[in-house]
Formats: C-alpha cells, sequence, structure tokens
C-alpha cells in the first residue's frame, strides 16, 4: 500500500512539472498577459496589498518564527517535559493506514514551510537559484499533502470533534502549566490536537487553493471572476493576502505541534511511527479515553 501510494505521489509529481513546462502560463505568453492585468474590472486591491507586502507580512512572519519558538523554549526551562516510562503495557491506536497518512502529511509540511519562510524572505537571501529552488519545492510537495489531505480529514474527523471535555481542557491548558502529573480531561484527541487538525486541514486546503492560484497565475477562471466580480489581477492580490494571514496560523500551529509531540511529552512522536500509545501517557493526557479503553479491557 505504501509503495502505491509513493508511486501514485511521484507519477503527479512529474506530470505537474510537464504540465508547467509545456503550458503558455510558464512561457512567453505570461508576461503578455500580465501585462494586460488590472486594466479592465480591477477593484484596486493593490494599494492593500502592495503595504501589507512591504510593511506587515514579513515582520508578522519573522515575529511568527522567533515568538512561538521562544515561547516554548522558556515553557522547556521553566515547566519542563512530562516524562512517561515508555516501558509498560501498550495499546495500538494508530494503524498502518493512519500512519502513512500522517507521516505524508509530516514530511510534506517538513518542507513546505521552511520553502515558505524562503520565498518571504527571498530578499533576504538574494533571490536566483537558491529562492527559485525553494519556490519549486514549495510547489512540488504541496501535491503529495494534496493527496493525503481528504483522506486525513475523514479518517480523523470523528475524534475532532470539540465536546464538553474540550472546554475543560482550554481552561487549563491541558496541564500543561504545571509540573505535576494529573489525569486531564480529553478522548483520544485534546483540545489542542483537535484545534491543529481542524487548522491544518481547512487551512491546509486554502492554502493548496490560493497557492495555486498564485502558483498557475495565469490560468483564469470564468466562473470565480463572474462570482466575485473580480479582475484577474485582484483576484491573485486577494489570493495572496490569504495565503499569507492563513500562513501564520498554520506555522504557529505547526511549531506547536511539533513542540508537544517531540519536546513537551517524552516520546509521544513515537506512537505515530509504531501505532502505539503507551499506558500512563494516555491515562494521564487523555483520561476519557483511557476509562472507555479500560472498560474495553484494552488496558
Amino acid at each position: 500500500m505504501r509503495k502505491n501510494l509513493l508511486m501514485i505521489i511521484a507519477a503527479l509529481s512529474l506530470a505537474t512539472v510537464a504540465f508547467a513546462t509545456e503550458s503558455q502560463i510558464w512561457g512567453e505568453m505570461r508576461i503578455q498577459n500580465i501585462l494586460e492585468y488590472g486594466k479592465e474590472g480591477s477593484t484596486h486591491l493593490g494599494p492593500l496589498f502592495t503595504l501589507l507586502q512591504n510593511k506587515y507580512f514579513a515582520w508578522i512572519f519573522l515575529g511568527v518564527l522567533i515568538g512561538v519558538p521562544l515561547a516554548f523554549y522558556i515553557h522547556y526551562l521553566i515547566i519542563g517535559p512530562k516524562v512517561f516510562p515508555h516501558s509498560a503495557k501498550k495499546y495500538y491506536a494508530f494503524n498502518l493506514y493512519n500512519r502513512i497518512i500522517h507521516q505524508v502529511a509530516a514530511i510534506s509540511f517538513l518542507v513546505i514551510i521552511p520553502t515558505g519562510f524562503i520565498i518571504v524572505f527571498g530578499d533576504f537571501f538574494g533571490g536566483g537559484t537558491f529562492v527559485r529552488m525553494a519556490k519549486n519545492l514549495h510547489g512540488i510537495f504541496t501535491i503529495p499533502f494534496t493527496i493525503v489531505v481528504i483522506p486525513m480529514a475523514l479518517m480523523w474527523l470523528k475524534e475532532a470533534l470539540f465536546n464538553m471535555d474540550d472546554v475543560k481542557w482550554f481552561m487549563i491548558l491541558g496541564g500543561y502549566l504545571s509540573k505535576e502529573k494529573k489525569p486531564i480531561l480529553a478522548g483520544k484527541f485534546n483540545a489542542g490536537q483537535k484545534m491543529w487538525y481542524w487548522v491544518a486541514i481547512l487551512g491546509g486546503i486554502t492554502m493548496i487553493l490560493s497557492g495555486a492560484f498564485m502558483f498557475f497565475l495565469d490560468f483564469k477562471m470564468q466562473m470565480l471572476h463572474d462570482l466575485t466580480g473580480l479582475s484577474q489581477i485582484d483576484m491573485l492580490r486577494a489570493a495572496a493576502i490569504i495565503h499569507n494571514v492563513m500562513g501564520f496560523a498554520i506555522v504557529a500551529m505547526f511549531i506547536t505541534h511539533v513542540y508537544m509531540s517531540m519536546f513537551a511529552i517524552k516520546g509521544a512522536v513515537h506512537s505515530i511511527i509504531t501505532g502505539y500509545v503507551e499506558e500512563e501517557e494516555v491515562k494521564i493526557l487523555h483520561s476519557t479515553w483511557y476509562k472507555k479503553l479500560r472498560d474495553q479491557g484494552k488496558f
């Protein structure tokens, strides 16, 4: 199954490169078409886009890139990680399908996010080949994420629905501000994981659509033009604004997800690699789910 999935992703990647090579959106007609943008039907998003692009977007991304890890570094120094033995009884919680889908999405994000920062700070890196390579990788690794985003949404939708346990979790921030190991009300996914699920799925789909619109910037969709009344150039500007704003949330939540799974909870990342979760970790961090599993004789 994994081999077939990788073959599909590789085939789609090659098809995308071939399409881009042959299409006029990457050829000589591109410049000619761009010169016509904004001459008719423009709602003049240009000044707003220019203001945001030149004065705010890069600084906000820099703030997220520095501020979020710094906050977690301080948390690690003051509170420290929660450590569980990982030698006690385990439960097989994530099957092979779950793990492959998650790993494809994870690898995609690990390329998309750094290359996205290189694109944002292209001037700092001096532009040229390095930034163009980052732009191409950014687009190519969007393909595997596009393939798995809907399967990932469907396979974890039920566990990602919010309930009253999540309200109580938010009130104490999941117990992460305390060194004590007290049982926390949470199902298979806690409120933080659910929040990341919705940002990754809805935000990811938004990023795919807005990014594709910018990537294939001369690909006109008449239905959208008729529906919104926006000119092609203003649709591109709107897509860029949406892409950047959504990017703030996704980057912040992705860093949070990485910190929680690799540092704040020692060994937690192994569950999505091996499929097994450790009993004490589930008992403390997902007590509602633990009670359900215990009643079923799983623990």
